[in-house]
């Protein structure tokens, strides 16, 4: 697909090639989720068609026994892709269950892969004792799926996800030999993400507990910050910091201009405390997530306005999705009724 567009400065510029980027709803998302993707995705939206999807699917493969959150989760992830940036003029912001041919694509891509290949992944063997449904087996057949159902010609991700995208690609590849060259295979684009520590240094995460949620106020902020782990051999103002192995200074990095030569020092030294590092963190932190938080509450107040964004994306994936789905059909000859007799 090539097609000239005009971007906001009033340029010109050819977006060749298609992006499916995904995330489960869990509710309001945080700083490790902006950081980590939704910065990457909001640069890339000028440069590629592309796909945003709100994976629900996906997140029943933990949460099929109590789904009532589910809506408000759905909800709140897609406040927050629009609140980071992410634009529904130039990207399509769906829900994955609104577009049925994914359902239909991992069924076909299901009888293309055998059971050990699944059971060698990482992310099942990490995860198999505490889920263990056929679901939580296919996740990846029905990410690849999703991508596939695109055509996308790359899928921005983090390193911990390259296996996944070989599958994906693994699939097409498969697919394509057996019957007729339908799909793209779909590369991983990688791109340096800052590492993002939580406050028991760990990785930022929703399920420990530990996470800056976007929807923070600036209180809830310093409250969270203030509670963030510390160098153990840095008891009090004048002892030695070691900032390499701090999560502070890790978003120090990040949100303080001149981190490295300004707050790196006088930790080693001694001269910072903790307290003023962290206290200096806050500032820098609610001043660079305020216009995330004004447009946030913005879209809160428009319920409504955020249902049609998703509709109106879902649709858009749907033209797309059924012009591959029709290719499918006629590469495997089940277009039953339009096939020639």
């Amino acid at each position: 697909m090539s097609e000239q567009t005009t971007t906001d400065n009033g340029s010109s510029a050819k977006k060749n090639e298609t992006i499916l980027s995904g995330m489960q709803p869990t509710g309001s998302l945080h700083v490790g989720n902006l950081e980590g993707a939704l910065r990457n995705w909001v640069r890339l939206q000028d440069e590629y068609w592309m796909y945003c999807c709100i994976v629900d699917w996906h997140a029943l493969t933990a949460e099929y026994e109590d789904t009532r959150q589910l809506k408000a989760n759905v909800f709140e992830v897609a406040i927050d892709f629009m609140a980071a940036g992410l634009d529904p003029e130039k990207c399509a912001i769906f829900i994955q269950s609104e577009v049925a041919e994914h359902a239909e694509l991992h069924l076909i891509f299901s009888m293309l892969i055998t059971v050990p290949t699944l059971t060698r992944l990482p992310t099942y063997q990490e995860k198999k004792d505490t889920l263990d449904s056929y679901g939580f087996l296919g996740y990846p057949v029905l990410q690849a799926a999703d991508i596939c159902l695109y055509n996308a010609h790359k899928v921005p991700v983090g390193k911990d996800q390259a296996k996944h995208i070989w599958l994906a690609a693994d699939l097409a590849k498969r697919f394509n030999f057996l019957y007729k060259k339908t799909f793209n295979e779909p590369e991983a684009l990688f791109t340096e993400v800052p590492l993002i520590l939580g406050a028991d240094n760990r990785k930022m995460s929703k399920s420990y507990d530990n996470h800056i949620p976007l929807e923070y106020t600036d209180k809830q902020t310093e409250k969270r910050i203030k509670s963030f782990y510390t160098d153990p051999g840095k008891l009090r103002k004048g002892d030695p910091g070691h900032p390499e192995k701090c999560p502070v200074f890790l978003l120090h990095q990040i949100y303080t201009p001149g981190a490295v030569e300004d707050i790196a020092p006088p930790c080693k030294s001694g001269q910072l405390g903790c307290v003023d590092c962290k206290m200096r963190l806050v500032a820098n932190l609610n001043e660079a997530l305020a216009p995330v938080r004004e447009k946030r509450a913005e879209l809160v107040r428009q319920p409504d306005y955020v249902w049609d964004v998703l509709a109106t994306g879902a649709e858009r994936a749907r033209q797309r999705a059924a012009g591959v789905m029709d290719r499918v059909r006629r590469a495997m000859k089940t277009d039953y009724r339009k096939a020639k007799k």
